[in-house]
């Protein structure tokens, strides 16, 4: 069995694959403190409680916090006896290799989402993930990362209202019944909500026209279905984007070892 881990910024994701399907998945806040040994209590728990019964023989990792592939490497090797992929490493393979300036180094959440995307979409496409910051990624008709745009994710962007201006709430992203807000809360989620429409919209057609070439927009991510439902902004939704990009990988690899 295939345990792959997407680490984020805000939260860490762990699914068990049998090589046709997901047969759990669980999310747990990223702390780069927790060690290995809390890391298999809490999974262990997990799979007790949902009665699986497997034994995990391949790890694969990817993560945007680099502190915290340590504690999951030696997860590996302490508990499972394997030595996990970590994507981003030269060890780990892409099926297409990047094309970006020399020296860049890209997310690998990113190249993830783009070996994903290309794997159930075919190429010429642009991958928008609302995560802690919200990206924009292009994929080439050949399905190799090209390039991007980052911004700021949308709670960061609640967030850091409510920080800098003492007299602004937190409030939760939702999408308002008008654009004019008649009190502070409807003022802010409007606000958040049509430019962050605005935002995705402008990008996505500006990323088109340098491109040249008809784009399908994928988007993934808690958030988008909120966007979506308001905009045709994305000709699909996909849920586990992400998970399914790490089985792609390590099936590539797997299959050059």
């Amino acid at each position: 069995m295939l345990l792959a881990i997407d680490c984020g910024n805000t939260n860490t994701v762990f699914s068990i694959w049998d090589g046709e399907q997901f047969l759990a998945t669980w999310r747990t806040a990223t702390e780069w403190q927790r060690t290995a040994d809390q890391y298999y209590v809490w999974l262990s728990t997990l799979m007790s409680l949902h009665k699986l019964d497997v034994q995990i023989t391949d790890m694969i990792v990817s993560s945007t916090v680099p502190r915290v592939v340590f504690n999951l490497r030696v997860l590996g090797d302490r508990y499972f006896n394997t030595r996990p992929m970590v994507v981003g490493k030269p060890a780990c393979l892409l099926p297409v290799a990047v094309r970006v300036d020399a020296g860049t180094a890209v997310g690998p959440d990113r190249l993830v989402n783009t070996v994903a995307g290309h794997d159930l979409y075919g190429g010429d496409l642009i991958m928008v993930d609302f995560g802690t910051a919200t990206t924009f990624d292009v994929v080439d008709h050949d399905g190799a990362y090209i390039g991007g745009v980052i911004s700021p994710g949308v709670n960061l962007s609640l967030e850091a209202l409510h920080q800098a201006a003492a007299a602004l709430p937190h409030v939760d992203i939702s999408k308002p019944q008008n654009v004019i807000g008649t009190n502070t809360v409807a003022c802010m989620q409007s606000g958040v909500f049509w430019g962050y429409i605005g935002l995705v919209r402008e990008i996505c057609t500006r990323i088109k026209g340098e491109h040249g070439r008809p784009m399908k927009v994928i988007s993934t991510g808690g958030l988008a279905p909120l966007f979506q439902q308001s905009e045709a902004l994305f000709d699909a939704f996909e849920d586990d984007l992400t998970m399914h990009g790490l089985t792609v990988i390590y099936n590539y690899n797997k299959e050059r070892a």
